[in-house]
């Protein structure tokens, strides 16, 4: 089976829009785009491991138009020339040619589009940017690593990976760095459900079960 990795730039508050320059993406008046580039090292660790491995990318059709409108004009690059080779799955439900070599469409439901491609013959899956993916294959368990690629920034709104809506569950970090200029990437991989305990070490007094009656008939 394919494993399926999400690659995320990401801010503190969690916003993961236009990291790369500030016209790649200025929806809903998004106004600092680029801001990855004052925090970019010589040196970014697992990243760059991450990047020029042996993968096939899985794309949102925002970030497949931002792509294809780059890469293919930035052959030099030796990311720019991977991205041209590499087969390219694009969710989307437009019917507008995908005139990226070896770009192929995943329509209908995506839950279950990309359960049959991870069941499909080929190499592991890249998902870069691409948003409006996050949501769904998380809750539905279908994404195998996350690698988190955290600047020492705070966007305010912008879009983001995680709305609220994810199912509960433990995660393990099985890769972490910290780059010369504070950027922290980390790696996690599904850990089982999310694990409970206290610190408290005495009986509760009757000042914190009260506490809990009165938070309990402010919730009800």
């Amino acid at each position: 089976m394919r494993k399926v990795t999400g690659s995320v730039f990401v801010s503190l508050d969690g916003v993961m829009q236009a990291p790369g320059g500030p016209e790649e993406d200025p929806t809903s008046g998004f106004r600092f785009g680029g801001w990855v580039a004052p925090y970019w090292d010589e040196d970014m660790g697992p990243f760059e491991k991450l990047i020029m491995a042996d993968y096939d990318l899985l794309l949102g059709k925002r970030t497949y138009d931002i792509f294809s409108a780059y890469w293919p004009y930035n052959q030099d690059n030796p990311i720019g020339e991977k991205f041209q080779r590499i087969n390219k799955y694009v969710v989307t439900h437009s019917d507008t040619p995908l005139t990226w070599e070896n770009s192929e469409r995943l329509s209908g439901d995506l839950v279950q589009a990309v359960a049959d491609l991870k069941e499909s013959d080929g190499r592991d899956l890249l998902i870069q940017g691409s948003s409006t993916l996050y949501v769904p294959l998380l809750a539905a368990g279908l994404i195998d690593r996350l690698v988190l690629i955290t600047f020492p920034v705070v966007l305010g709104a912008g879009k983001r990976i995680f709305d609220g809506t994810q199912q509960p569950g433990a995660l393990r970090m099985v890769e972490s760095f910290v780059s010369p200029k504070g950027v922290v990437i980390a790696a996690y991989e599904p850990n089982g459900q999310v694990q409970t305990g206290t610190f408290a070490s005495t009986e509760p007094s009757e000042a914190e079960l009260e506490r809990r009656a009165s938070w309990a008939r402010e919730d009800a």
